[in-house]
């Protein structure tokens, strides 16, 4: 299975190699500039200009969680290795960690001078990797809220 978002504001997940769409996803109000699956497969994260993040339900087929917190769109998400957390990363120049279960925003990472335009969480820890229109890529302890 592959997953794709779209200028359209949809995420879709297609059947690989045959290319057939199994599912689509509606809700966001601008383009999706990203989109991950859980780590049990059981959902999964999307990114959008419309400045939110939302967890899909995929047995539900539906939106079951819209985290808001950036002011300015988000170009990408990425979820932890445990499948808790969810990062953020904005054009407001702020990345977030979100805490999937509690629903809000757990930490706000500041630092880069532009646009935060990816994060990754280092599997299995609590390092997240950051790269910015300001032409530098951060390392981040998510438990201290500082560059390492």
């Amino acid at each position: 299975i592959v997953l794709t978002g779209g200028d359209d504001r949809l995420w879709k997940t297609w059947g690989f190699p045959d290319g057939n769409i199994l599912m689509t996803g509606e809700g966001h109000t601008d383009w999706l500039s990203g989109c991950c699956f859980r780590p049990s497969g059981t959902q999964l994260v999307t990114s959008s200009g419309d400045t939110t993040v939302r967890i899909w339900d995929l047995s539900r087929r539906g939106c079951m969680l819209t985290l808001r917190g950036h002011s300015r769109a988000v170009r990408g998400c990425s979820w932890h290795s445990c499948g808790d957390f969810v990062a953020s990363a904005s054009m407001d120049g702020t990345s977030k960690i979100w805490d999937v279960n509690s629903e809000r925003c757990r930490y706000t990472l500041r630092g880069h001078k532009e646009s935060v335009n990816s994060i990754e969480f280092l599997p299995f820890s609590s390092t997240v990797l950051t790269s910015s229109a300001d032409k530098t890529l951060s390392l981040w302890d998510v438990r201290t809220v500082s560059r390492l």
